[in-house]
């Protein structure tokens, strides 16, 4: 089983990144801010950087230790990596499935059923826990109707059929997504799903948290051989890692979602936590993005069982663990790729 590394977050603005032996040097205005061992990463995210000396990219592209670059807002720009060390026979064995709508449809079922299965289960959670405090009769309601879409979406072979079904399925959940946020209901509320820009303090911190996800779920991809820019249900788009964002969808609501949600009923952020800029867009400040990053880090490091595997390993090894289920179904290992189920 893969070892889970660390992610070194550098989210001071104006960080040049360089490399000293087999360290990575954080400078800003030729101050040297600190050095820190890449023998105990596994990925290096920079937020508002100044650069980064070819040296590192070159040591970091040939030790898998993946180098992102994001604007300070959480906007991805690029990802540093090296030469392919895929298998080659896997990679065409992907494209060729790719290229054909109805084989892809079979791979991205599987991904939507993970997703709305998890969603439902997070509902039935709420109702369980926090009976008192949630419309159990609605999210009860709502939760039958997402098994009933489970249902047709196991039977459907079309690839634009699976995506109006799962847009049946996200505005049903979304619809319930408010009242999961049971603290500091004045400040934090949840109407609609708003991207580019986020609109809400909400909405911000759920961009936020994907654009993370999908760089793990990519670097895992690229670990396992695939190529994280060729997908199934996201078709190819020049600079989007189509693939990436196929396998997240199962992780959304289960670990994005919920991670969210924690830091709002845990009172982990608070109002001021947020700016609005003139365009209407929500960001995080400074002090919100740090405290968001290391919440993650340390919710990677929790323990599950892996419902498929039935072996305990930590959540930030969830990525990989899929990467390499769905690598050995395009090898023909497995009849079917398996989602990751959560309950």
């Amino acid at each position: 089983m893969k070892k889970l590394l660390n992610t070194l977050y550098v989210t001071q603005p104006d960080v040049y990144l360089s490399l000293d032996g087999d360290n990575v040097v954080l400078v800003k205005e030729q101050e040297k801010l600190g050095r820190l061992p890449l023998h105990n990463l596994e990925s290096i995210v920079a937020f508002g950087y100044t650069g980064a000396s070819p040296a590192l990219m070159g040591y970091c592209a040939e030790r898998n230790i993946a180098l992102v670059f994001m604007t300070m807002n959480g906007r991805f720009l690029a990802r540093v990596i090296g030469s392919s060390k895929g298998n080659v026979v896997l990679r065409k064995n992907q494209y060729q499935i790719s290229e054909d709508e109805a084989q892809s449809a079979l791979v991205a079922r599987n991904f939507i059923i993970g997703k709305i299965f998890n969603q439902k289960w997070l509902l039935e959670r709420a109702t369980r826990d926090y009976p008192l405090r949630v419309d159990v009769d609605k999210f009860k309601e709502v939760s039958k109707q997402l098994t009933s879409i489970l249902l047709e979406i196991r039977s459907c072979g079309d690839l634009e059929r699976l995506r109006g079904l799962e847009g049946q399925a996200a505005i049903r959940y979304n619809s319930l997504f408010d009242q999961m946020i049971l603290q500091q209901k004045e400040d934090f509320s949840f109407r609609l799903r708003s991207r580019r820009p986020p609109l809400d303090p909400v909405n911000a911190m759920l961009s936020f948290t994907y654009t993370l996800l999908s760089n793990d779920v990519a670097a895992a991809l690229e670990g396992v051989g695939l190529d994280a820019y060729v997908g199934f249900l996201h078709r190819d788009r020049p600079g989007r890692a189509s693939l990436a964002l196929d396998v997240m969808e199962e992780l959304r609501g289960v670990f994005a979602d919920r991670f969210v949600l924690s830091l709002i009923n845990k009172k982990m952020v608070g109002k001021d936590d947020f700016q609005v800029k003139e365009n209407g867009a929500v960001i995080m400040k400074d002090d919100a993005r740090r405290t968001l990053l290391t919440a993650w880090q340390s919710k990677k490091q929790e323990s599950i069982t892996h419902p498929y595997l039935g072996e305990k390993i930590s959540w930030g090894l969830v990525p990989h663990v899929q990467s390499l289920l769905l690598a050995r179904y395009l090898r023909n290992d497995l009849d079917e790729y398996p989602p990751f189920l959560w309950k």
